[in-house]
């Protein structure tokens, strides 16, 4: 099943997500709303500015908001800013465009979840918007915080296979959810950090996929991937995911079985010939959503921290 659509087994039907797209060019909005379209579970709806989208927002309440970072009356600074004072529990995603890189970063640091660079939507805006959705879940979900626990910690070992990093990050999220750690956009971005950790560890350490391979071609990238599932030395290797969380940070640890690399060599995301592609995209997040990223010296384990911030 997509993971736009939800089956309530008791009322028998498939949930349809909504996503508002705000963007001042009428080509633009065409476009964008006949991808969001081309599958199933979408309902799409429009605003031309950042005022009409807040006047929107008074009324409706979608699930997710793709907007654009330069428009007439606010940028996408302004515009995230507003929405998460008044609404918070609402994702939003960029569409960025060569040139707008330094904005884009600005943008994310406010609050908004992810991007997607415009010349990329077509081959990675439903993934953008299928793990935001999917981060965003779990949190709707929780209702009762164990105020009681004090700290928590555990460690798994995890399969090469992405089809596991979503049920991984939703169990997460429950577990700080536990805490009443920060605010539900907050827990959100968390999930993304760690759903992206989570991926590059499988995909580039394990499988030892470059990711230049999915600028050049996506889908032979993730066809290689599932025939090096399969092959030596590839096959069989695992990913160790630990965690400890309490009330004072979130300490994640993922490390595979690759051979790792030397992190020093680590393109830096936040330089604008790096963010308008998709081999940036991951680290970038990581490091805008986290407190604290460091490697191990072999490159093949990544820490990630989260500091509870003081209210």
């Amino acid at each position: 099943m997509n993971l736009t659509t939800d089956f309530n087994e008791n009322q028998d039907s498939i949930v349809t997500r909504k996503v508002l797209v705000v963007d001042d060019s009428p080509v633009d909005r065409h476009l964008v709303g006949g991808l969001v379209n081309s599958q199933p579970g979408w309902q799409v709806f429009f605003s031309s500015n950042g005022s009409e989208a807040l006047e929107f927002l008074k009324n409706s309440n979608p699930d997710v908001i793709l907007t654009d970072l330069f428009m007439p009356d606010m940028d996408g600074v302004e515009l995230v800013q507003k929405i998460r004072k008044d609404f918070s529990k609402i994702p939003i995603i960029l569409m960025t465009a060569h040139g707008n890189e330094e904005l884009a970063v600005r943008v994310l640091r406010a609050g908004a979840a992810s991007y997607v660079p415009k010349k990329l939507l077509a081959n990675e805006l439903h993934a953008t918007l299928n793990e935001v959705i999917s981060s965003l879940r779990n949190e709707k979900s929780i209702q009762i915080v164990n105020n009681a626990l004090v700290c928590h910690e555990f460690h798994f070992v995890l399969e090469t296979d992405i089809a596991h990093v979503s049920p991984m990050v939703s169990h997460v999220e429950h577990l700080v959810g536990q805490f009443n750690f920060c605010e539900p956009n907050s827990m959100m971005l968390i999930g993304v950090a760690l759903h992206e950790a989570l991926t590059n560890a499988m995909l580039h350490g394990n499988l030892e996929l470059d990711s230049k391979l999915r600028d050049d071609d996506e889908i032979y990238f993730y066809t290689l991937a599932d025939e090096r599932k399969k092959q030596k030395p590839y096959a069989g290797r695992k990913v160790m995911f630990g965690a400890r969380i309490s009330k004072e940070e979130i300490r994640f640890t993922i490390a595979d079985e690759g051979p790792g690399f030397n992190p020093s060599n680590l393109p830096n995301p936040f330089e604008s010939e790096n963010l308008d592609k998709v081999t940036g995209r991951g680290m970038l997040l990581i490091r805008t959503f986290m407190d604290h990223v460091e490697h191990n010296e072999h490159g093949n384990q990544i820490t990630m921290i989260k500091k509870l911030k003081a209210s």
